[in-house]
């Protein structure tokens, strides 16, 4: 039941022409908020950063409708883990300074600076959602809460869609979308908040890279 609810909450987000119109949004100056949408960010805040750990389910829809699944892993602040299922075989890690995306049939390896993609936004260990970021809107309704991010990195810009729950301000989904208008989204469920984690998840091994090199 709770992946078909993330089903629910991903499909739409790959429809056509929705990628391109979050594109057109991120271009747009940041709009006024209200005094509802700016309370909402600040209990978001308070919610958001009180989450230390997070593991769970996931379910993620890429650019051409591919669907894959797996198991997620957070510590805060920068470290995640998704291990894909197969027939998948990616496996990706950061370790609070990079990020590794590993191809665990090809055994090959790339890494980029964790600042330098969406992922520090959710894995920062304090978060401003209204002065740390540039947040081009807020859609508050009955069930789902939508923050829309502009983000400009030096390697990309595109934006960032935070879906969170109305009622618990609990992170259900996020999406990224790129300058040319595709989009991934990642919905989770089965989440447990708070609990123990396993430093060993977040290792990547640099040493890879080296042999890699070498072959």
């Amino acid at each position: 039941m709770l992946k078909r609810l993330a089903q629910r909450l991903v499909k739409p987000l790959a429809a056509t022409g929705l990628a391109a119109a979050l594109s057109l949004t991120a271009l747009l100056p940041a709009q006024a908020l209200s005094e509802r949408e700016e309370k909402t960010l600040k209990d978001l805040n308070v919610y958001f950063n009180s989450v230390k750990t997070m593991h769970g389910d996931f379910i993620q829809f890429g650019p051409d409708g591919s669907q894959s699944d797996g198991k997620f892993y957070m510590a805060r602040p920068g470290k995640v883990r998704f291990y894909y299922n197969k027939p998948s075989v990616l496996d990706i890690v950061a370790d609070g300074k990079s990020v590794s995306v590993r191809d665990r049939k090809l055994n090959t390896q790339d890494i980029w600076p964790l600042g330098q993609t969406p992922l520090r936004f959710l894995l920062s260990d304090s978060i401003d959602l209204r002065k740390d970021t540039n947040v081009t809107n807020v859609l508050v309704e009955e069930d789902l809460i939508t923050v829309t991010i502009f983000d400009k990195t030096k390697f990309n810009s595109g934006t960032l869609t935070l879906i969170f729950d109305a009622k618990d301000y609990a992170l259900k989904q996020w999406t990224v979308t790129d300058q040319q208008g595709y989009d991934t989204s990642v919905a989770v469920y089965n989440v447990v908040s708070n609990g123990p984690t396993n430093p060993d998840l977040f290792k990547i091994d640099y040493l890879a890279n080296a042999r890699q090199d070498r072959n």
